[in-house]
Order: structure tokens, then C-alpha cells, then sequence
């Protein structure tokens, strides 16, 4: 049933608690503050939007989430994607896919989808991450130059949402760099690095902001030096909340941002509840997935309501909240509520923000989304995760980040198939059941060296180690081929096989065929009960007869000097 962790925190509310939260709610909004502006921007839209989806998402995110200290708003990891749905299909079209990717996270909260984030493989989001985090300082050059871009590419008339087309575009304005602006950038860049050091409660994101507006007016009016402002580049910034507007829902529209919207919900999904473990192992308490990914949905079908822009847990903000004391979802409504006092009251002081003061913003948090010690120890480590990571980083970089992560766990997939096939074997026991004896190497940890159990004349034991399913279907047809060579009883020994899957079942089905044509009979020992129970449904079992399936060894010898006694 659907309770959102708001409703289980207010059952023990205290004012102490309430004080608690307060505190880190103002805290956590004021961090908030450049960071909405700043992803807002390098997803191509308005600088209030960003603030509209802070305000929005994150009370909604708070307030019916499954986490009771997630904090919720714009990321950096959607500023990718954001910026190419608006180049492609306009803020109305960005509107129209976030409220589907809304939909489909709530569906996928409503039919308990959320522990599926987990399979994703950690190389894919590492991989993923690290080339987002090179998209978003790729698109912070121009303003950390301090360029004026007149100049496209061929095929252009504005900025090009891809890697490659933003790097042509600076090439091709590298004459027009503000050294005025670069300084500033420089400097605010270079004290963003070093302030944790000197001070780790007060977010350095904030220093820079208020510090470079400052000198950015000062000189402006004293000295005449002139640079980017929010003001300058996108006019006066509201000081409200806009009316509620539904975003174009017509089938047309809905059947081409369809796969946009999936990659959304996707990626929605896999940070917020990235999010969410992080938040559990700094508190000791446990979110619920399904609930989350309902907040998620709610947040995301509201936000384009009111002008803003897809919006999902955040890390940085969220550990920001326990840090400074936040326990329950009211630290998260209260962080929504001080960014929209300050919109409110402050909103029009906004626009005298340089925009270089921003790039570094925005240069710091790629730098820190890059993950430089993850990609480090993955590098290092198998040639099929190294493989898995880069593949993943170039495609997000160069081509589209939901191709990446498609094509990200096809590799990871066929690596995971290609491991099983290698480990597992199908082993022939000739002599005796003494190990060593046969093809292939034993199992370690079983107890086969402490076996000495004679094979009567006529009979010959294959042991399948590892799962029978399609990718190792051809080991196990060239055992049997050979095992039917002047052979009476071939004993299937499945005590090491817990999965059998479709093409396991045929290649039964075909070794069954090819005995019996030899007047060899197959019986089975030590079967689990998966492979057991799908040959009983599809009829193995019958064919085979139960008394040629046995539960031990000793029962399948056993068995085997009846059938050949028999047949003498």
C-alpha cells in the first residue's frame, strides 16, 4: 500500500525534531539556490525554471516520497538531456515528455519496479556519470571564456546541443574571449576548490555567487568592465510562481517523446534511488523504492505544471540535509519553502549573476560527478568492465546517453553470459568418482575427493557444473555425443546445476532422442528444484520415467546396475 514516509515521520514529531529540520531546510535551500540556477541553465532553458523546479519538485519529492531525507530538485545529470529535448522540440515539448516520464514513474513505483534499479551494473553508472560530467563542462566553456558567440557551424544558427558541435563552435569563436570574465571564472573556479578546506558548512557554490555579483557590480559602475550577467543574457527573472499550465498531450505528440520520456524516467529513477542508498548508509534508516519512485512521478508530472524542468533526488543536497541535522521530509518541504521566499523577495536580484561565476559553478560540479576514483579502480580491474565503462562513456559523450545505457548492458549482458559459459563445465567421471578423474576440473568445495564410489561395467557419470541454459548447451551435446560410445547408462549428475532455461530443456530433450536411438538410457542425480520442476512441466520427466530421476549418487548407481543387469 502506498504511504509516503512524510506520514510515518509525523507519527513521533517533536519540536525538537521540527527545530532540527528547520535548520537544515534553510541550509539546504539557501545550497540550493546557485545550483537550480546554474542546471537550469546549462539545460538551455530560463534560469527560473530551475528555480520553479527546486521550489515544486522538491516539496513534492519531500512530501510523498519513500525516503525521509531525500532532497529533491534539478541535477546535473538531466542538463544533458534537458538541453537536447529543448533543441529539438522546444520548452512545450520538454513539458509534454517530462509529465510522461512522470507517468511512467509512478507506474513503475505502483507495480514495485524499484528494486529493479539495482541490476543496472555499477560500470554502466560510472560510465554513464563520468560522461555526463564531461558534457556539462564542455558546455560551460563559452561562458568561462567569457565568449561572445557569433558563429556556427555549418547547419546551425545556434549552440548545437552534441559534444562535438559545441567544440567546433568555440573553435570558431576563440577570438572573441572576455579576459575580464575568464578571470573571474578562473578565480571563482580556483576558490570553489579550496574553500572546503577552510570551511565545509558553508557551501562554497554560494560564496562564489554572492562574492562574483558583488565585484561584477562594483566594477561594472566603477571601472566600466563589463561581463555576462543572467540579466543580460535572458532579460528580468520573475519574482512568482506561474499559473498551472497543461503541457500538449495529443497522441501525435505523445507517440513521438515517448522514447525521450523513457529516458526521463530512467534516469529519474536510477540517481534518485542511487540517492536514496547513499542517504540510508549515511542515517542507518531504509527508504522504500516503490514509494520513491511514486514521489518521483508526482515531482515530475507537477514541474512543467509550473514552468520547470525534469527533477530527481540529489546527492550533494541530500547529504547536505543530513549533515546539517535534516531527519525527516520536513527538512525537504522546508528547503522548498525558503527557495520559494526567496524567489518571492530576492527573485529580482537574480539577474546580476555573471554567467562566468556560474560556469565555474558548473565546472565544479562536473569535476566532482566525474568520479575520478570509481573510473580509477574500474580501469584497473577485468577487461570486461573496462570494456562495459568506456563504451558507456563514449556513447554518452559522443551520441545520446539512453543509446549508452542500452548499448551499456548489452555488452554487460553478453560479458555476464560469456562468465557462465566459462565456468561452467560438464565433466566425465569414467573410472570411479575419485577426483581428477575425467575431463574438466572439479568444482571447488565440493566433497568429490572424498567420493570413492566404483562405476559398474557399461555405465559412465557426466557432472554438469554451473547453470544449463543456452550458452552452454554445446558443452553439454558434445559430452553426450561422446558419452554414448560403447555405454549402457549415461548419469547425468546436476547437483552443482541450479537453472535450466529453454535451450537447456531442448538439449535434454535431443540427448534423450539420441540415446534412445543407441539403446542408451539417461538418468538423472542430484536434479535442484528449478530444472526439476520446468522438465516435470514440459514432460521430460515423464519420458525419462521417475525411477530414472534420483535424488543422490549412490541411488543413481544403484540404478544404473539394475538397467544394466537387466538388459544382460
Amino acid at each position: 500500500m502506498y504511504r509516503p514516509e512524510l506520514l510515518n515521520s509525523l507519527r513521533q514529531y517533536s519540536a525538537r525534531t521540527f527545530t532540527s529540520d528547520l535548520i537544515a531546510g534553510f541550509i539546504v535551500g539557501i545550497v540550493a539556490l546557485p545550483l537550480a540556477i546554474a542546471f537550469a541553465i546549462a539545460s538551455g532553458v530560463g534560469p527560473e525554471a530551475g528555480l520553479f523546479t527546486a521550489i515544486i519538485a522538491g516539496f513534492c519529492i519531500s512530501a510523498f516520497g519513500g525516503s525521509s531525507v531525500q532532497i529533491g530538485g534539478p541535477t546535473g545529470a538531466f542538463a544533458v538531456i534537458v538541453y537536447g529535448v529543448v533543441a529539438q522540440f522546444g520548452v512545450a515539448g520538454l513539458a509534454t515528455a517530462t509529465v510522461m516520464a512522470g507517468i511512467l514513474l509512478i507506474l513503475l513505483g505502483a507495480f514495485k519496479m524499484g528494486g529493479l534499479v539495482k541490476f543496472i551494473p555499477y560500470t554502466i553508472v560510472t560510465g554513464f556519470t563520468a560522461g555526463i560530467a564531461v558534457t556539462i563542462a564542455a558546455g560551460q566553456i563559452g561562458d568561462f571564456l567569457g565568449m561572445t558567440i557569433t558563429r556556427f557551424p555549418e547547419g546551425f544558427t545556434k549552440m548545437p546541443g552534441d559534444f562535438v558541435g559545441k567544440l567546433q563552435t568555440y573553435a570558431l569563436n576563440i577570438g572573441q574571449v572576455n579576459l575580464y570574465s575568464f578571470a573571474m571564472a578562473a578565480v571563482s573556479l580556483l576558490v570553489l576548490f579550496v574553500w572546503p578546506r577552510f570551511n565545509k558548512r558553508i557551501p562554497g557554490s554560494l560564496v562564489v555567487i554572492l562574492a562574483a555579483t558583488a565585484v561584477s557590480v562594483i566594477l561594472s559602475r566603477c571601472a566600466g568592465l563589463e561581463t555576462d550577467t543572467i540579466g543580460s543574457r535572458y532579460g528580468s527573472v520573475p519574482s512568482a510562481l506561474p499559473v498551472p499550465k497543461l503541457p500538449d498531450l495529443r497522441f501525435s505528440t505523445i507517440r513521438t517523446l515517448f522514447p525521450t520520456a523513457v529516458s526521463i524516467a530512467v534516469l529519474a529513477a536510477i540517481e534518485s534511488l542511487l540517492s536514496a542508498v547513499v542517504a540510508d548508509s549515511m542515517t542507518g534508516a531504509k527508504h522504500n523504492s516503490d514509494t520513491e519512485l511514486i514521489g518521483q512521478g508526482i515531482a515530475n508530472i507537477a514541474s512543467p505544471l509550473f514552468g520547470g524542468i525534469p527533477a530527481t533526488g540529489a546527492i550533494a543536497r541530500t547529504a547536505t540535509n543530513i549533515k546539517n541535522g535534516g531527519r525527516t521530509p520536513v527538512a525537504g518541504i522546508v528547503h522548498a519553502v525558503t527557495l520559494l521566499l526567496i524567489l518571492l523577495f530576492l527573485g529580482r536580484f537574480v539577474v546580476y549573476i555573471p554567467m562566468a561565476a556560474l560556469a565555474a559553478v558548473l565546472i565544479n560540479v562536473a569535476w566532482n560527478m566525474a568520479g575520478f576514483k570509481a573510473v580509477g579502480a574500474l580501469v584497473r580491474g577485468q577487461k570486461s568492465d573496462i570494456c562495459v565503462l568506456t563504451v558507456t562513456f563514449l556513447i554518452t559523450v559522443f551520441i545520446d546517453l539512453t543509446v549508452a545505457i542500452e548499448v551499456g548492458l548489452g555488452f554487460a549482458v553478453f560479458f555476464f553470459i560469456k562468465k557462465m559459459c566459462d565456468l561452467s563445465e560438464v565433466q566425465a567421471k569414467r573410472e570411479n568418482l575419485t577426483g581428477g578423474i575425467g575431463v574438466g576440473a572439479a568444482v571447488a568445495g565440493d566433497n568429490e575427493n572424498d567420493e570413492k564410489l566404483a562405476l559398474p561395467a557399461g555405465a559412465v557419470v557426466y557432472e554438469i557444473d554451473g547453470p544449463l541454459f543456452f550458452g552452454t548447451v554445446r558443452k553439454f551435446e558434445v559430452a553426450v555425443t561422446q558419452a554414448q560410445l560403447a555405454y549402457k547408462v549415461l548419469i547425468l549428475r546436476m547437483r552443482n546445476t541450479i537453472y535450466l532455461d529453454a535451450g537447456g530443456v531442448r538439449a535434454l530433450e535431443q540427448a534423450m532422442a539420441s540415446c534412445a536411438e543407441k539403446g542408451v538410457t539417461i538418468v538423472l542425480s542430484g536434479i535442484h528444484t528449478q530444472p526439476y520442476l520446468l522438465c516435470k512441466k514440459t514432460g521430460i520427466l515423464d519420458k525419462l520415467g521417475e525411477q530414472n530421476v534420483c535424488a543422490h549418487i549412490d541411488q543413481a548407481l544403484a540404478r544404473a546396475k539394475e538397467i544394466i543387469n537387466g538388459s544382460c
